[in-house]
């Protein structure tokens, strides 16, 4: 099939690669001449493991191309994909749909022949409602059909997950659109990836309640593990023993310094503010997100405990700062609160991360980059583990405890035994765990 894919970000270059790697003709398209210029050379914008593999093959195999003319790729395709960002709006925290509506008229003035437009972006119910008329204002004539068909990806396995889904959710009740996504999606059935078909507005809250039952989830532990470093419990012996409940799971029960990311922190927001302007307010979004808020800055405590709550004067090394491995993705990360909040404390920060240490000096230039973990170590007074890189599970520990002025380790993601830390002498913090650090 002629597939046409509006935005080249995270969930457009993902989606309109895969696609042609089931064999589609897909086009990208873009405003941004330098990102398509880059694209076209074969340079990959984001870091997603596997993705500058299946980018570069396809579009050598001419399946994928990159392009900022719109019309023409939209009058030839049979199915154009809406995949443009949804930021929260400043100022209120609903989702900014201003991009999805700019790319529904373009595509309406472009459109011919019966075409599916599809919206992969994720939107507030309603809003292929409101796709569909803006196309039939702009073009009366034109014969398509808007279908929702939201993305599950996880940020550092989203080829996989294309790939490899739990299902698809297709929101349509026209026949023909049906047609067309169940032909897009056939490569999958060798995977036996379940196709959902609901109504559009069903699918739309989809994802919606997905990303906020996860969200809930990842908070829950977080408090769990609070209440387990109060009375002595174990946070992670504690998730592990509800989740081999398999009516609760074991996933996203994984204590840390809070959810991040695009789409949590920005998708809880909108929910709770569609669920407010229709009178039917979800509290325990609500208080979700406001914990999640809170929870990230309130980690410079735990950092600042071992030396009594004081940390002027103290130099900081901050091992981690994308919002989970395997991204360069900075938006909403955890680190930036906490380093914030440590600065703020009076505190020193160094910072490394394996890929993510351009985009974070472009949200916090005043700190120190290093190069290795150990050099950021060197002369530290605490060292805190933020993001859980596979590399930073097998650090030289003996190594570390030489170089740092002061065996301080705070490990925000568990992924050090208590026991292993203190017998060789380090101060060790951890999240849900119990013991308490001397003052």
């Amino acid at each position: 099939m002629r597939i046409v894919v509006v935005g080249t970000g995270y969930v457009g270059l993902v989606s309109g690669a895969c696609f042609a790697d089931f064999g589609h003709h897909v086009t990208c398209v873009d405003k941004d001449e330098a990102k398509i210029a880059s694209l076209r050379r074969g340079e990959i914008p984001i870091f997603e493991p596997d993705l500058d593999r299946i980018v570069q093959s396809n579009a050598r195999a001419g399946r994928l191309v990159f392009t900022t003319e719109l019309a023409s790729a939209v009058g030839e395709a049979e199915a154009v994909f809406i995949a443009v960002g949804t930021p929260s709006r400043r100022g209120d925290g609903h989702a900014d749909l201003s991009y999805v509506y700019a790319a529904s008229r373009e595509i309406a003035e472009a459109v011919k022949g019966f075409t599916a437009i599809i919206t992969k972006s994720t939107v507030p119910v309603g809003t292929g409602d409101e796709v569909e008329r803006t196309i039939m204002q702009v073009n009366p004539s034109a014969d398509v059909v808007v279908v929702s068909n939201p993305e599950f990806l996880r940020e550092g396995a989203a080829v996989r997950d294309f790939k490899h889904p739990d299902r698809i959710v297709v929101g349509t009740e026209d026949e023909r659109a049906r047609k067309v996504m169940g032909e897009i999606y056939r490569p999958l059935y060798l995977n036996q990836a379940p196709i959902m078909y609901t109504g559009r507005r069903t699918a739309e809250l989809i994802k919606y309640a997905a990303n906020a039952f996860l969200a809930t989830k990842i908070t829950f532990i977080n408090e769990i593990a609070d209440l387990a470093e109060k009375v002595g419990a174990n946070v992670q012996e504690i998730a592990r023993g509800i989740g081999l409940d398999n009516r609760i799971g074991p996933k996203f029960l994984h204590a840390g310094p809070g959810f991040g990311g695009s789409c949590f922190p920005k998708d809880t927001r909108a929910l709770i503010k569609t669920a407010q302007d229709h009178d039917a307010p979800l509290r325990i979004v609500e208080a979700v997100n406001a914990v999640n808020d809170t929870r990230k800055r309130a980690m410079a405590r735990k950092v600042a405990a071992p030396f009594g709550g004081n940390l002027r004067g103290k130099i900081v090394a901050v091992l981690g700062l994308t919002f989970k491995p395997n991204t360069d993705d900075m938006r909403e990360a955890p680190s930036i609160p906490l380093i914030t909040a440590l600065r703020d404390m009076g505190a020193t920060v160094r910072a490394f991360d394996p890929v993510g240490m351009e985009p974070a000096r472009a949200e916090m230039p005043d700190i120190e980059y290093y190069e290795d973990p150990y050099s950021c170590a060197d002369g530290a007074d605490a060292l805190v583990i933020v993001t859980e890189w596979e590399q930073f599970r097998a650090l030289d520990l003996d190594r570390l405890k030489r170089e740092m002025a002061c065996p301080v380790v705070v490990d925000l993601r568990n992924i050090y035994s208590p026991e292993d830390l203190t017998n060789r002498g380090f101060l060790y913090q951890s999240v849900g765990r119990a013991g308490k650090p001397e003052a």
